[in-house]
C-alpha cells in the first residue's frame, strides 16, 4: 500500500511539474507573441532569403528583433528575396508565420544612363507619386559620389516604397553590381579611389558617346591624351550639373573656371559627370589599344577617329561641309564634335580647334589622379 502511495505520488509531482512546464512555455510565447513594434516603414526590401538578413532588415525599419527569433524562424517558410509590405501590426509569431505571403506589388522603372542626379530623381517622383524634393534629398544623403551611384538599367521597384526606401534599394542595388563589376572584369575589388576614377572616365565616355562599339575607343583617346599629360579638351566634360544638356559654346569655355573644364585644366573633372552604364564601365576599365588623339563626328552619328591633327582637320572640314550642305545647325542634326567648339547660332558653323601639334602616341594605363 505505501509503495502504491509512493507511487501516485510521484506521478502527481511528474504531472504538476509538466504543468508547469507547459504553463511556462505557454506564457513565454504569450510574452513573445506580445513583444511588437509597428514598422516606420511598411515597404521593404529583403535582399537575400536567410534569417540574418530578414532580421537586419526588420530592425533597419524599425521592428526591433530578438536573439530568440533566429528559432522561430528555423519552424517557419522563409519570405524570398523581394519586396514586402505589412499593413498593420499583429503578433510576433502570426508576423513571421505569414511573411512570406505579404509580397509588394511592383513596378518596373529604367535609369538612363546620361542623366544626373537631378533629373534621375525627378522622372522616378513623377512615375511612382513620390515627393521629389525628398526623393532628391534622399539621393544626396545616401550616395557617395553625387552623381554615377545608381547604374543604368531596369529595377524592380514596390509600388508603395518611399522615398528614403526607393533610394536606399537603388544605391544597394547598384553597389552590387558594381562589386559583382569589379570581381568579373577587375579580377579584384576595387578600392573607393579607383572606383570614382573608373566612374569618372566611364561618365565622360558616355556623355561623348552612346554607342557601344565606339566607346572603347573613346576610352583610348581620354587615356592617350592623359598619359601624354594634355587636356582633354572634350565638350562632355562640361556637361555637368544644370549643364548635362547644353551645347558647349568659346563664351562657355573662357567663363567655367571649375575643374570641369578639361579646356583649362589637365587631368579628369572632379566628379562623375551623369549616370553610367555597364558598357561605359568596361570600356573606362579596358580601353582599346590604339594611337588615337581625336575624334569627330560624322553625318550618320558615329565618330571618325584620328592620330595626328593634319587627319583630324580633313575630318572637321568634312563635318562643316556636311552641315552647311544641309543647311543644318549641330542641334538639329543632333550631332555634337568633340575636342572642338562648335558655334551653332547659324549653318555655316564656326569650328574652334584647340589642338595645335600631333603628339606621339603612347599606350593607354589603367586609373588616373582626380583633379583637386
Amino acid at each position: 500500500m505505501k509503495r502504491i502511495k509512493k507511487v501516485v505520488k510521484i506521478k502527481y509531482y511528474i504531472i504538476v511539474f509538466l504543468i508547469e512546464i507547459i504553463t511556462l512555455i505557454l506564457l513565454a510565447l504569450l510574452i513573445y507573441n506580445s513583444l511588437t513594434t509597428s514598422l516606420k516603414q511598411n515597404t521593404f526590401y529583403l535582399s537575400s532569403s536567410d534569417p540574418q538578413t530578414l532580421l537586419d532588415t526588420l530592425n533597419k525599419h524599425g521592428y526591433k528583433t530578438y536573439a530568440i527569433d533566429n528559432l522561430l524562424l528555423k519552424f517557419i517558410t522563409m519570405p524570398k528575396k523581394g519586396w514586402y509590405h505589412i499593413n498593420q501590426t499583429e503578433g510576433r509569431i502570426s508576423f513571421f508565420h505569414n511573411l512570406h505571403k505579404k509580397s509588394a506589388p511592383t513596378m518596373q522603372v529604367e535609369i538612363f544612363a546620361g542623366e544626373t542626379s537631378l533629373e534621375l530623381t525627378k522622372r522616378l517622383a513623377n512615375d511612382m507619386k513620390l515627393d521629389h524634393h525628398t526623393l532628391l534629398k534622399a539621393y544626396r544623403s545616401q550616395s557617395i559620389f553625387k552623381e554615377a551611384d545608381i547604374i543604368a538599367g531596369r529595377y524592380v521597384v514596390a509600388r508603395q516604397a518611399d522615398e528614403n526606401t526607393t533610394i536606399e534599394y537603388l544605391l544597394s542595388t547598384s553597389t552590387a553590381l558594381l562589386k559583382r563589376f569589379s570581381q568579373k572584369y577587375c579580377n579584384k575589388e576595387l578600392s573607393p579611389l579607383e572606383l570614382k576614377v573608373l566612374l569618372i572616365i566611364a561618365s565622360i565616355i558616355q556623355k561623348e558617346s552612346n554607342r557601344v562599339e565606339e566607346m572603347p575607343l573613346i576610352s583610348s583617346v581620354i587615356y592617350n591624351r592623359l598619359n601624354k599629360h594634355m587636356r582633354l579638351q572634350m565638350d562632355g566634360t562640361l556637361n555637368y550639373g544644370k549643364y548635362a544638356h547644353t551645347i558647349v559654346t568659346p563664351e562657355r569655355i573662357k567663363t567655367d573656371t571649375s575643374y570641369f573644364n578639361t579646356y583649362k585644366y589637365k587631368g579628369i573633372p572632379p566628379v562623375p559627370l551623369s549616370t553610367v552604364s555597364i558598357d561605359a564601365l568596361k570600356a573606362a576599365y579596358s580601353p582599346k589599344q590604339s594611337n588615337y588623339f581625336f575624334f569627330m563626328l560624322t553625318k550618320d552619328g558615329s565618330h571618325i577617329f584620328s592620330n595626328d591633327y593634319k587627319t583630324h582637320l580633313v575630318n572637321v572640314r568634312a563635318f562643316k561641309k556636311h552641315l552647311k550642305e544641309h543647311n543644318l545647325t549641330i542641334a538639329e542634326s543632333n550631332l555634337r564634335d568633340n575636342n572642338t567648339t562648335i558655334i551653332t547660332k547659324e549653318a555655316n558653323s564656326t569650328i574652334i580647334l584647340k589642338e595645335k601639334n600631333s603628339p606621339t602616341p603612347s599606350k593607354p594605363k589603367k586609373l588616373h589622379k582626380v583633379q583637386n
